[in-house]
């Protein structure tokens, strides 16, 4: 892909993340053009239709939460404090404007890998005996789904307390 092309693209999906954060996914395409400086051809041009737009938006959020990941698992040898790390940044409130619009929305290569990393800091804490046994994974992404998702359905300050009920410390 050409820079200029690769800059329009990069800047559509800014564009494209801000007015969803903002107003779902029915954000006007237009509005997503103006706000990315480009004309709705070139939009249409890289993103034929709303759906396409959506999935590639979903696909690099998916990969901004691994990115997370790995910064957290580099930053935090212990992995109990790695993965507390990455749920409190993960539902911040730009991300969770953000996952709770593309909530159900296809990037399942990405999410699976996601998945998968996750797991493996999650039976690494449980070796360690700092996490508890009988939470898993999917313990876990419904604690994110809850929080970055359906924000106010549990205030924000009693995520620290579900992360130590989580715990073994």
């Amino acid at each position: 892909m050409r820079a200029d092309a690769r800059r329009n693209r990069d800047r559509i999906l800014e564009a494209a993340r801000d007015a969803v954060a903002e107003r779902g996914t029915d954000a006007p395409m237009e509005l997503i053009a103006r706000r990315a400086g480009v004309g709705v051809g070139t939009l249409y041009r890289r993103f034929p239709d709303r759906s396409v737009l959506l999935a590639a938006l979903a696909e690099q959020y998916v990969h901004e939460l691994m990115d997370a990941l790995d910064r957290a698992v580099a930053a935090e040898p212990d992995a109990w404090v790695a993965i507390r790390a990455f749920v409190v940044h993960s539902v911040g409130k730009s991300r969770g404007a953000i996952a709770a619009a593309l909530a159900g929305t296809s990037a399942p290569q990405a999410r699976q890998a996601l998945m998968r990393q996750l797991d493996e800091l999650v039976r690494q804490a449980q070796a360690d005996g700092a996490m508890r046994s009988d939470v898993g994974t999917g313990d876990l992404l419904e604690l994110l789904n809850v929080f970055a998702c359906h924000p106010g359905v549990i205030p924000e300050r009693f995520l620290p307390l579900i992360l130590d009920g989580l715990g073994r410390r």
